[in-house]
């Protein structure tokens, strides 16, 4: 039965709801919200946003799409089996884990017959449905599914009319990213990019966004290497020592080293990690980034950077780093952040891409700083009166 209060109440729908980040998200809210856990990680809760206004843990409510049907419990038991999640959390926190388990519905397989616009309809009637059901205030979709390819240019791409017309066709135009994003706006809902798949980064997309007075925000969160290299890289700009080289290489395990394997899929990834290098230095730098699956990393993922930069008078000296973390613990708390942020922006009126969250991404919206520390003021004095 809902309460009183349950118009203030927030919902966040995750694409790719059973996934180790969503299902590590979720977990987490719900022992912050019985005082089992601090929020570690969380931006949102740090002394600078104290008067931002975010919605409490206690008035987050979850569900989402996925094309598995594993059920929730038996994710939190793969999670604590890996290390991820304190095997003492899940027998304190069942209430919240059928819950969540109660609203997940089948996303797109890829298996439709059925016109991208008919299921567009279904993916905005499964969420609708929802907020209406909780009486929530508002939905955040957050997009944290397996990355996709780049798509190709599309004539569709230009304008929603166009879109429109061609998604009543026979033939698919938007990768499923897209059209997750297509149905969370046509459903009066902010929408995530938490990957660097499309999503909502398409002309007809950013014109429904507007239409429908949706904000939006992406792409690809900053979780480990690139949040180094988003500290790091101003660090040389700012004492003038010229970068000439930056290599990365990457080991992933799970689901998401799995999809970076291949080489399209990782294509996405890669460009939104080189950019935040050529931004902040300001000119291109030689050396690339590796994505390497070992898939007994499980959960886990290491990187290794070297940088080479030149000192006085030319003397050449490197930087070398390595990174070793948990890729679903670094990316819970900030998912978390983002539907509270978003949620924020929606509550006031914020249509179309917000800029002002380029702290938490690789490849974010508009013309932002892409130094973390300026992202940061940048938030802050954005969410804050």
């Amino acid at each position: 039965m809902a309460t009183d209060n349950s118009r203030h109440r927030v919902g966040v729908w995750f694409i790719g709801a059973r996934g180790s980040v969503a299902t590590t998200a979720v977990t987490g809210a719900a022992a912050m919200r019985a005082g089992l856990a601090a929020p570690t990680g969380c931006v949102g809760e740090l002394p600078d946003f104290a008067a931002a206004e975010l919605t409490p843990w206690q008035d987050l409510v979850f569900g989402g799409h996925d094309v598995v049907t594993t059920p929730f419990a038996k994710r939190v038991e793969q999670l604590v089996h890996a290390g991820v999640l304190p095997a003492s959390l899940p027998p304190l926190i069942l209430a919240d884990i059928a819950a969540a388990d109660a609203d997940l519905r089948i996303g797109v397989t890829g298996e439709e017959t059925n016109s991208q616009a008919e299921q567009a309809e279904r993916l905005t009637a499964d969420i609708t449905e929802f907020r209406e059901r909780h009486e929530l205030a508002r939905v955040v979709v957050i997009n944290v599914a397996s990355t996709e390819p780049p798509v190709r240019p599309h004539p569709a791409y230009a304008s929603l009319a166009v879109l429109g017309e061609a998604l009543r066709g026979n033939e698919p135009v938007l990768p499923a990213s897209s059209l997750y994003a297509y149905a969370a706006m046509r459903a009066e809902c902010a929408y995530v990019d938490f990957t660097p798949s499309t999503g909502a980064w398409l002309p007809a997309l950013d014109e429904l966004a507007r239409r429908t007075g949706v904000p939006y925000a992406g792409r690809d969160g900053k979780t480990g290497e690139t949040l180094l290299r988003s500290v790091l890289a101003p660090m040389f700009a700012q004492r003038a020592l010229r970068v000439r080289a930056w290599s990365g290489t990457n080991l992933l395990g799970a689901g998401d080293g799995a999809t970076l394997a291949d080489p399209d899929a990782a294509v996405s990834k890669n460009n939104s990690k080189q950019r935040v290098l050529a931004e902040t230095l300001g000119h291109p730098v030689d050396g690339d980034v590796h994505i390497d699956y070992v898939a007994e990393l499980g959960d886990w993922k290491t990187s290794w950077d070297h940088v080479l930069f030149d000192g006085f008078l030319g003397v050449r000296m490197n930087l070398q780093f390595t990174w070793q973390g948990c890729d679903s613990a670094l990316a819970a708390p900030l998912v978390l952040d983002l539907a509270r942020f978003l949620a924020k922006a929606h509550a006031a009126g914020v249509s179309g891409p917000v800029a002002e969250l380029g702290f938490f991404f690789k490849d974010p919206a508009g013309d932002g700083p892409h130094g973390l520390s300026a992202q940061y003021e940048v938030l802050r004095d954005w969410a804050t009166p």
